[in-house]
C-alpha cells in the first residue's frame, strides 16, 4: 500500500525543516547572485517569490477561498527575516487548520485544506534546490514530490501546455526508494510495480523530481524505447 501522499500533518515538520534551510541559505547568500535554473532571477527574486507564495497560501488556508496572486510584492529590507516571517505565517495557518475543511485549490483532487500541506512542501523543496543550498532532501519526500507532479500537475497540464505525448507504457523508477510509477497512454499514472513498460527512466527520487520540474539534475538512465521516454520527459508538466 502506498504511503503517498503522506498524512497532512506529517508534512508540517518537513515544511519547517525546508523553510528553515531556505532561511539559513538567505543569511549567507548574495541577494544579487543569479539563480541558474530560474532564468533572469536573482536570489532576492527567488526569496521574494517564495515568501509571497507562502503568504498567499496562508491566506487561502485561513479563508478557504481563492485569493489574488501577486508574488512580486516587495519584501522587507531584511530579506532573511522577512522570508522567515512568511514561512511562520504559513506554518501557523497550517498548524491551526483542519485538513478536511473545505478550501479552494487549483488541483483536481477534493477541495480541502489538505492539499496545501503537500503543495507547500514541494514548492519549498524545489526552490530550496534552486537556491543552491546544500540541504539533503529526504528521498521519501522527494518521491512524494514525483508523485505530486504525476498525479496532481500532469492531469492539469493542459491548462498551460499541450498534454505530453505517450504512445506506450513508460515506467519511472526512484532508485533510492524503490518507488515506481507506470504511465499508460490515456490513463492516470499508477504507483506500483511496472508491468511490461516499453521504456523505463531510472534516477534517484530527488533527481527525478528536479528533472520533472526542468531543473538541473543528473538525467535519468533510459532503457527500452529511449526515444519515447525522452520525448515524454522533455515535455512540460507544470505551469
Amino acid at each position: 500500500m502506498t504511503t503517498m501522499p503522506f498524512a497532512p500533518r506529517d508534512y508540517l515538520p518537513v515544511l519547517a525543516e525546508l523553510t528553515g534551510a531556505f532561511t539559513d541559505k538567505l543569511r549567507t547568500a548574495d541577494p544579487a547572485a543569479a539563480v541558474p535554473d530560474c532564468a533572469g532571477w536573482s536570489v532576492a527574486d527567488l526569496a521574494t517569490h517564495l515568501g509571497n507564495v507562502h503568504r498567499w497560501a496562508a491566506t487561502v488556508v485561513r479563508t478557504g477561498e481563492v485569493q489574488p496572486q501577486d508574488f512580486e510584492q516587495p519584501a522587507g529590507a531584511d530579506l532573511p527575516s522577512w522570508y522567515a516571517e512568511s514561512a511562520q505565517l504559513l506554518l501557523g495557518e497550517l498548524e491551526a487548520a483542519d485538513p478536511a475543511a473545505p478550501c479552494w485549490h487549483f488541483g483536481g483532487t477534493g477541495k480541502t485544506k489538505a492539499f496545501w500541506f503537500r503543495r507547500q512542501v514541494h514548492e519549498t523543496a524545489v526552490h530550496l534546490a534552486d537556491s543552491g543550498s546544500g540541504h539533503v532532501l529526504d528521498p521519501a519526500v522527494a518521491a512524494d514530490g514525483v508523485d505530486e507532479v504525476l498525479t496532481v500537475w500532469l492531469p492539469r497540464v493542459t491548462r498551460w501546455h499541450p498534454a505530453p505525448s505517450l504512445d506506450a507504457p513508460l515506467a519511472l523508477r526512484a532508485t533510492d526508494t524503490g518507488d515506481a510509477w507506470t504511465l499508460h497512454p490515456g490513463q492516470p499514472p499508477a504507483l506500483g510495480p511496472a508491468v511490461e513498460p516499453a521504456a523505463t527512466a531510472d534516477a534517484t527520487a530527488r533527481d527525478l523530481l528536479l528533472h520533472l520540474w526542468k531543473r538541473t539534475a543528473t538525467p535519468p538512465r533510459l532503457s527500452g524505447d529511449t526515444a519515447l521516454a525522452g520525448q515524454f520527459l522533455r515535455a512540460p508538466f507544470t505551469a
